[in-house]
């Protein structure tokens, strides 16, 4: 194990990356205003074009109107404007949307060019619009879809909206997450209580990326059903579920004795595996030894690098990196996009991690110089953090154990061994497991700020 210091931080700045401390934390953030909604009186109006419709009560939006756009001005002072078009293009009603498949009935070309409401109503519940059609058109509109889709300009309360991880070092090895095999494996029978524990499971991994599955009979058949139960496995050239030893199986270190950094897998995916679940099944000792499992919260070393060294961070949110699968006879895997090893969403949050040195292909095409040196010097930094003693996980697996991995977010490796080891897990798809997760929740109508209960944009 080589272990390194952290680079020197304000004492504030690292105070906040402590488990314990960081109930709501962040990672990559920026600033969020809260934005409130009480009840109203609605109010009803025949319009022309331009018109106006004003509210008795100051607590529910103002609506104006012409043949192109309609403008919602909020009680807190701010407007958004949205186009006639695309509110016609929304409508959610069962002549434009199937109310169980919750897809769209009616497409583009059918959509009046020059739609616009003739008449509107506002209340506490939404916008009700009646379009210029020949069947007098009605939609509504919540009031809370129309601020979360607002554009033109985007409500900053919900632009900025950061989904919580609670970022973590170390430490993290003083309380782990883990749940129960027993209550996961449950019936409905017994009180309902599977969901809920695959929700709290699930809910872990979001929140720190990890999760231990407590006593779970040391078989690959118990671990496959576990597994399942939990969300559907991916089959890949590695085969669904696996089970293995140090044996050179397929081209690939995993299948060696010798110890592995911290990286995630599949970088050479066009869509890397969203879960890395694992489990010891033997590893007698004596006469093995070592076989100690690594873990890195990917998150909170992107953290401090973006405080650290913010155009290292830059560089590796840019600059794409090509990753190959070439040691197994007859595969030969390599994304046809090249991506970079940090990945955000549209809000610019960080939502992926791909890091695997061992798996790097040639960088530098079309690269300036200047980029390639960058880059190595980022990479270097980053490594750096990884491998400190600050961020460094270890914990010794033991049959009975089974550990599900984030592997968009957090880094596994693993301490060289000796003697017979034998593991078996699988991969899981990041959309399965994040649907399930949702699916759940709305299930248990659990209020998560992570997860809208209610899809505000499919059906409301």
């Amino acid at each position: 194990m080589i272990r390194q210091r952290l680079p020197q931080l304000t004492r504030a700045a690292r105070r906040s990356f402590y488990p314990g401390r960081i109930p709501c934390s962040r990672s990559l953030t920026t600033s969020r205003a809260s934005l409130t909604e009480s009840d109203g009186v609605s109010s009803n109006a025949r319009v022309g074009r331009p018109h106006d419709i004003s509210p008795r009560a100051s607590n529910i939006p103002t609506i104006s109107s012409d043949e192109s756009k309609t403008k919602v001005s909020w009680p807190d002072g701010r407007e958004t404007t949205f186009d006639n078009y695309f509110l016609f293009d929304h409508c959610r009603c069962p002549k434009c949307f199937h109310q169980q498949t919750k897809q769209r009935l009616k497409t583009l070309s059918v959509i009046p060019t020059d739609i616009h409401p003739i008449s509107v109503e506002v209340d506490k519940t939404g916008v009700h619009l009646t379009w210029s059609t020949s069947d007098s058109h009605k939609s509504s509109f919540p009031l809370e879809f129309l601020r979360r889709s607002a554009y033109d300009p985007p409500l900053a309360s919900y632009r900025d909206e950061k989904e919580s991880r609670i970022l973590w070092n170390s430490q993290i090895e003083q309380s782990p997450p883990s749940v129960r095999y027993t209550d996961i494996m449950s019936t409905e029978k017994e009180g309902d209580t599977s969901g809920r524990a695959i929700l709290k499971l699930l809910n872990r991994v979001h929140d720190f990326g990890f999760c231990f599955i407590n006593d779970v009979p040391a078989t690959g058949e118990e671990t496959k059903e576990v597994i399942g139960k939990v969300a559907h496995i991916r089959n890949t050239h590695y085969g669904g579920f696996w089970q293995f030893t140090a044996d050179l199986s397929h081209g690939d270190l995993a299948y060696s004795n010798e110890g592995l950094p911290a990286h995630t897998d599949t970088t050479y995916f066009t869509d890397p595996a969203g879960l890395q679940i694992f489990h010891l099944l033997s590893h007698p000792s004596p006469p093995g030894t070592g076989g100690a499992t690594l873990l890195v919260d990917g998150f909170y070393t992107a953290h401090l690098l973006s405080t650290l060294y913010p155009t290292s961070y830059s560089l590796l949110s840019r600059l794409r990196i090509p990753a190959h699968a070439s040691g197994t006879e007859g595969t030969m895997l390599r994304p046809p996009l090249s991506q970079p090893s940090f990945r955000h969403d549209e809000k610019g949050q960080l939502v992926q991690v791909r890091w695997n040195n061992e798996d790097r292909g040639v960088i530098g095409q079309g690269w300036t110089p200047d980029e390639v040196k960058g880059w190595y010097l980022a990479a270097r930094r980053y490594d750096e953090l990884n491998r400190s003693e600050d961020a460094e996980y270890w914990v010794q697996l033991k049959p009975g154990t089974v550990l599900v991995i984030d592997n968009w977010r957090v880094m596994h490796g693993r301490s060289a061994f000796t003697g017979s080891r034998t593991m078996c897990g699988a991969y899981v798809g990041a959309d399965d497991w994040l649907s399930r997760r949702a699916a759940l929740t709305k299930k248990y109508e659990i209020r998560k700020k992570s997860i809208l209960v209610e899809d505000w944009s499919v059906g409301w």
